[in-house]
């Protein structure tokens, strides 16, 4: 009972993370705690295994540990496997996430591979099936274009799975000429992440598909902007933005035909003031589309600095982004980990091997939470001092008038 009470509670581990283990505990620690929880993905209770499910994705996004899940690759392929075939929706859900991680874990090469085998047709099926949850073949369609980007090696399989994503994404498109709205429908998150995944997996296809695809999604994607999910106008607007920018780099004299209708729904976008949008989606959307009006027109983009330790990584282009924003929604806070420790990711950003930091230098960068509580608590008390004194200066002004 003893031994079983260390790792009986899987959402102890998603609740705590392996930031605990890393002050507290050793990497002993860790890797029993882990073997319990691939143990859990086996239990009776569904609850349980989605719980053991989520603690082992949480624990490999936050930390690299490849040795040991490269022993034990087979298990939870086979725990990925079952969940996705007799899960319920949120279970479907935690093991596509954790399928995503575990390849990223990997990198390309025969285990990924293996992996993508044994899945993709799993994916496909619930992508595919109008009769299962939304939610689960949401995760599904972003884990499909994931573990597709890292460890397809056939180029068949890929154009396949950019075939699948399309089926889904064009399903949105405008149907009815006299039609000027999209609606939205409980499928529009789905075909949100199938149209994402689908772009990154173009970022990796042959010049040749890449013309060919260009050509069939052009002239349709724009008519996406006018759907009535800010989401989806974001995600068409990016899309656009990363296939024009794709379309240049083959031929740099790229002409769009129609250019002047497409810049005035962007212009129109980037100036939105209906007052039947929420205040967040209308400031979301105009900076968003500030950006994709830029790189139409002006073939610019503002580039981002991204800190993670000592390093800096610059976001220069379209391809770059949406490649950070996928990766980063499939790691959350474990991104910056991953961007100093994962070599797989630093080769597709070209950060060159990771770099070497001893125990003191990272002693000296990590702050405690201690110290966090502290300096966010003085960070507030000054917001909130400057605040006061700015409706004071207004007061004052209002008296005076």
């Amino acid at each position: 009972m003893s031994h079983c009470s260390g790792y009986s509670d899987p959402s102890s581990f998603a609740e705590d993370g392996p930031e605990v283990l890393d002050e507290e505990g050793t990497q002993e620690d860790l890797e029993y705690k882990l073997k319990g929880l691939i143990d859990l993905t086996l239990d009776k209770s569904a609850k349980t295994r989605q719980a053991a499910l989520e603690g082992i994705k949480n624990a490999l996004a936050s930390k690299m540990l490849y040795e040991f899940i490269l022993e034990r690759r087979m298990t939870l392929t086979d725990s990925i496997e079952r969940c996705l075939k007799k899960g319920k929706s949120d279970e479907q859900r935690a093991a596509a996430a954790l399928a995503s991680v575990l390849c990223i874990q990997l990198g390309p090469g025969i285990e990924s591979e293996e992996i993508l085998k044994t899945l993709g047709p799993i994916l496909k099926k619930i992508i595919c099936d109008g009769s299962a949850s939304i939610q689960a073949r949401q995760t599904c369609a972003t884990c499909f274009g994931v573990c597709c980007f890292i460890a397809t090696d056939d180029i068949t399989e890929l154009y396949s799975t950019l075939e699948c994503l399309e089926n889904i994404f064009t399903k949105s498109y405008l149907k009815e000429k006299d039609t000027t709205v999209i609606c939205s429908t409980p499928n529009t998150v789905l075909h949100i992440s199938s149209l994402l995944a689908w772009t990154l997996l173009l970022t990796i296809c042959p010049i040749n598909e890449v013309k060919k695809k260009l050509e069939m999604h052009f002239h349709k994607l724009p008519s996406l902007l006018s759907c009535d999910d800010v989401n989806m106008r974001i995600a068409a607007g990016e899309s656009l933005a990363l296939l024009f920018e794709l379309a240049r780099g083959i031929e740099s004299d790229f002409f769009y035909e129609d250019m002047e209708s497409l810049t005035q729904m962007l212009r129109a976008l980037a100036t939105d003031g209906n007052k039947h949008r929420a205040k967040v989606d209308k400031r979301k959307q105009r900076s968003v589309f500030r950006d994709v009006l830029r790189a139409v027109e002006e073939r610019d983009f503002p580039t981002e600095t991204i800190k993670f330790g000592p390093e800096r990584m610059y976001i220069d282009c379209w391809v770059k982004k949406h490649t950070y924003d996928t990766f980063k929604e499939v790691l959350g806070s474990g991104m910056q980990y991953h961007l100093q420790s994962n070599e797989f990711l630093r080769n597709v950003f070209e950060l060159g091997p990771p770099v070497m930091l001893d125990a003191a230098t990272l002693k000296t960068m990590k702050i405690s939470r201690f110290e966090r509580h502290l300096y966010n608590s003085a960070a507030f008390k000054a917001r909130t001092k400057a605040r006061s004194k700015c409706r004071d200066k207004r007061a004052d002004v209002g008296e005076f008038f």
